[in-house]
C-alpha cells in the first residue's frame, strides 16, 4: 500500500512509519521536514500537498495541537487553536483526501484518553479529542468506495511520559509497542467507524 503518515516526524508517527514502512510504501508529511510538507490548519496547503502525492491507499495522521492551561483563565481564542490545528485540521485531511483515496483505502486520526479520562488544564485537548472521535463514528457510515476510518486514541505514550507525566497523576504511560499496534490495526485490519483506545 501507499500510506501518507501527516505528523511521520514526530513521537508517535516517526515508530508508526518504521513499523508500516517494513510492508508499504510510506509517503512521509510535515511541517518542516518529510517528503512532502503541509500547513494542517490550512485547507488549500492539505490539498496542494494531496495533488502532489496524487493517489494513494491509506492516510494517518498523528498530529495537531490544542491549547494546554488553566480553564479559569481560558478565552474563546484559545479553544480555537484545537479547533484549527488538530481538529479541523484531521478532517480536512478526510474532506480533501477522500477524492485521492483508492477504493477500499483507510483513513486513520489519533484523538486520545482525555476524550473520556479528564485531567487538569485539559479542556482545551478533551472536548477536540470528543469531537474527532464523533467525526469519525459518522463519517464512516457515509464514505463511499468501501473506504474506512478510525480514530487511535492513546493514553499517556511512553516515550512521552518524562515530559508530560506530572500532567497525567496515575495514568500508566502506554508502551509505543501498544500504541503503533493500534495504528497497524486500523490500517492492515478492517474494522471501520472504531475508536482504538490504546490504554
Amino acid at each position: 500500500m501507499k500510506i501518507i503518515i501527516v505528523g511521520a516526524t514526530g513521537t508517535i508517527g516517526k515508530k508508526v512509519a518504521t513499523e508500516l514502512g517494513n510492508r508499504h510504501e510510506i509517503v512521509s508529511a510535515a511541517s518542516k521536514s518529510g517528503d512532502v510538507r503541509l500547513d494542517i490548519t490550512s485547507f488549500s496547503s492539505i490539498l496542494e500537498m494531496l495533488r502532489k502525492i496524487g493517489k494513494f491507499d491509506a492516510l494517518i495522521s498523528t498530529t495537531g495541537s490544542a491549547y494546554f492551561g488553566p480553564f479559569d483563565i481560558m478565552k474563546e481564542e484559545d479553544f480555537y487553536k484545537g479547533i484549527r490545528s488538530k481538529m479541523m485540521g484531521q478532517i480536512n485531511l478526510v474532506m480533501a483526501g477522500k477524492d485521492f483515496i483508492n477504493d477500499g483505502g483507510s483513513f486513520t486520526l489519533t484523538s486520545g484518553i482525555l476524550w473520556r479520562d479528564p485531567i487538569r488544564n485539559g479542556a482545551g485537548l478533551s472536548f477536540v479529542n470528543g469531537a474527532l472521535n464523533s467525526f469519525a463514528l459518522s463519517a464512516a457510515i457515509e464514505l463511499p468506495r468501501a473506504i474506512r476510518i478510525n480514530i487511535v486514541s492513546p493514553g499517556l505514550v511512553e516515550d512521552s511520559a518524562d515530559a508530560l507525566g506530572a500532567a497525567f497523576p496515575g495514568h500508566v504511560p502506554v508502551t509505543m509497542e501498544k500504541v503503533v499496534a493500534g495504528y497497524v490495526k486500523s490500517v492492515e485490519g478492517f474494522n471501520t467507524g472504531q475508536v482504538i483506545e490504546v490504554v
